[in-house]
């Protein structure tokens, strides 16, 4: 956003412009046009002049401020493209070679912008923002190559084609955000001649259960006007906001003023202004403390930092009274722990005394970056840049925290649907374990005493035991994916998986693993046939494939498998049939290279009616645990869908061990 706030056009330094003799009308009117600070405008203007105009030395010089044209209104590969232009034709003022610097590094072009930072300290060697250019670039690369672990996302419901920006919770729940927009619904039509964009106006949106953020809805009078507002702060009961309105007419700047109103149910009462300063002197960009005793705001006023250009820098100032219901005091500037001669924007004052703010002149990605400044016990501040992904090498500014979570949202030009747009942030907790219990497959019975391996991906593989609950723990790292083998005598072994790969917050993971007695038959589910064939179907592919996965994790044993019918048909069919099938079973584990030897085939036709156990009786309350499924049995139950549940439950495919002693 270099043009630094749709709220602050009227507060850019103005650029004093003696006109030459023999300039052209129009180039006249472009630069009365910029120097009004209607860069947009402007744009057009000073192109019709570059054609129009012949002589070389204003030809240039006109092109030069198509260029800040472009860096003003943030469109950051024209103006790369034209002081490329300026700068190849020799602009005697270096501060053309800087500019196309910023704009190379906002672009994400570092090498060559080191180049011109470079060329930019040894012309002008008393000038800092060569040496810090070229530090910064290598800084932004190694940030980028080594993210902080926050994740942002651009909030697309938020968002529109025109600017959205400076964010700000306004219930305590989180759930509601009034930010500032200049979308087609603002109350002032007028175009701003500083952006091509209407004027700005604040917007609310709500999120529903489902996470969804509702339509915005620009806030109705007395808070948004035919002037420009926006940059809204509340105080921590959400009952006062604090914004900021901008009045602007045609050529003139008049003015802007931060505002106070009161919450009344749904509606705002008591708009006024908090006159922090005389009529001529712009204020803008509210943070409240969350004691209501200070507030932060930005101004140029006089006893702000000078910049390079010889103009007041804006600054980050402040007020304070002793109680939330007496006068302000007298505006005190940040000093220079805050404040540089670029530009301090956007303060946030967190909960917890930290003071957020935007700057383009503290070492930083790109254009503004957000900074996070820590109060001493001295009265001094630390103050260090909150690095990549929350800055880019594009223009971060007028950040939200939650009261208690590293999260909230930001401004950020970075790509995305318009301008500016607004992005969540999270940063993902580093704190995650996983408690499992190993459990009986058949009984569901907890097993004490087995042996737990964790093995991640990063190579480490920690070892535990069960206790006489069955539980185990373990602590996890974040970023890697997890394998939990468990194993114990006469059980074959089980596993789970789990990952902490993308996770956004602390998780404890809970996880239970069964084990498979030896001793007994293990029925293999989900094992289909086509009718009347030995066909596998399509859908028993999943769990002849677990059962690989268990052959490979228990290398040592043979098993046989047994196909078993229903009592529906002869005993030479069935057992037939049945024999058939236990050996498609066996012919897919070969396809998938278990050893031939490790495998028998049998077929049991009806011969062996399934016994039900505990799990089967969950399923199947009519159904008593220990019941023998005979055709006696199934043909005494009296109804018909009981009857083919019985069945169905007696066509089964098992496999059991033969021995544990394979090498």
């Amino acid at each position: 956003m270099r043009i630094l706030s749709r709220l602050f056009l009227i507060i850019l330094v103005i650029i004093e412009i003696n006109p030459a003799s023999g300039q052209s009308k129009k180039a006249i009117k472009a630069y009365a046009t910029f120097e009004a600070g209607e860069f947009y405008a402007a744009i057009d203007q000073f192109k019709d002049a570059y054609q129009k105009t012949a002589d070389k030395k204003e030809k240039l010089n006109i092109a030069y401020h198509i260029a800040e044209s472009y860096r003003l209104t943030n469109n950051t590969k024209q103006s790369e493209l034209w002081y490329g232009k300026v700068i190849a034709k020799n602009y005697e003022n270096p501060v053309a070679i800087l500019r196309y610097a910023e704009a190379l590094k906002m672009n994400q072009e570092y090498e060559e912008a080191k180049i011109q930072f470079q060329a930019y300290k040894e012309l002008v060697p008393d000038d800092p923002r060569g040496a810090d250019g070229i530090l910064s670039c290598d800084i932004a690369q190694e940030w980028i190559e080594f993210p902080n672990g926050y994740i942002v996302e651009d909030v697309k419901f938020l968002n529109s084609k025109m600017s959205d920006y400076s964010p700000f919770y306004s219930r305590g729940d989180y759930q509601q955000l009034f930010f500032t927009s200049s979308r087609e619904e603002t109350k002032g039509q007028a175009e701003h001649g500083g952006t091509g964009q209407g004027f700005s106006d604040i917007f609310v949106s709500t999120m529903d259960r489902k996470g969804k953020w509702s339509t915005p809805l620009p806030l109705e009078e007395p808070i948004n006007t035919e002037a420009e507002e926006g940059t809204p702060a509340f105080t921590t009961d959400y009952n006062t906001l604090y914004f900021t309105r901008c009045n602007v007419s045609k050529r003139k700047a008049l003015g802007c003023e931060i505002f106070s109103a009161a919450r009344n149910n749904e509606k705002w009462d008591k708009v006024q202004s908090l006159a922090l300063a005389s009529d001529s002197v712009t204020i803008a960009h509210p943070a409240i403390s969350a004691d209501e005793l200070t507030l932060y705001f930005v101004s140029d006023m006089r006893g702000s930092l000078v910049n390079y250009e010889g103009k007041n820098s804006k600054d980050i100032w402040f007020v304070t009274r002793t109680s939330p219901t007496d006068k302000w005091g007298l505006p005190e500037n940040m000093g220079p722990d805050i404040n540089t001669p670029g530009d301090e924007l956007f303060p946030f004052a967190h909960v917890d005394g930290t003071l957020y703010f935007a700057s383009d002149g503290h070492i930083g990605m790109g254009g503004l970056d957000l900074f996070k400044a820590s109060k001493n016990s001295d009265g001094s501040w630390d103050v260090e840049n909150m690095q990549y992904p929350i800055n880019s090498p594009s223009d971060d500014f007028g950040i939200v925290f939650e009261a208690e979570k590293e999260s909230g949202f930001l401004s950020s030009s970075r790509k995305g649907k318009g301008d500016d747009n607004i992005y969540s942030f999270i940063l993902p907790p580093l704190k995650f374990s996983i408690t499992g219990i190993v459990k009986d497959e058949k009984t569901d019975d907890p097993i004490s005493d087995a042996t737990i391996k964790s093995i991640s991906s990063d190579g480490i593989t920690l070892e535990s035991k069960s206790g006489r609950d069955g539980s185990f723990k373990f602590m996890l790292k974040g970023g890697v994916d997890y394998v939990f083998i468990a194993s114990k005598e006469d059980y074959l072994k089980g596993k789970e998986r789990e990952t902490t790969k993308g996770l956004t917050q602390s998780t404890e993971f809970e996880t239970e693993i069964y084990l498979s007695p030896i001793d007994k038959p293990i029925e293999i589910e989900n094992i289909f046939f086509e009718l009347d064939k030995a066909d596998l179907r399509p859908e028993s592919i999943v769990a002849l494939d677990q059962l690989v996965e268990t052959l490979n994790d228990n290398p040592n044993i043979t098993i046989e498998l047994g196909s078993h019918t229903d009592a529906r048909a002869s005993d030479a069919y069935n057992l037939d049939l049945s024999r058939r099938r236990a050996q498609s079973v066996v012919n897919y584990l070969i396809s998938k290279d278990i050893a031939r030897d490790r495998l028998v085939a049998k077929g049991y036709g009806e011969s062996t009616p399934k016994i039900v156990d505990k799990k089967d009786n969950e399923a199947y309350p009519f159904l008593s645990d220990g019941t023998t499924l005979t055709e006696e049995y199934i043909n005494s139950l009296e109804d018909e869908d009981l009857q083919e549940m019985a069945h169905f439950l007696n066509r089964r495919t098992e496999f059991k061990v033969l021995r544990t002693d394979y090498r």
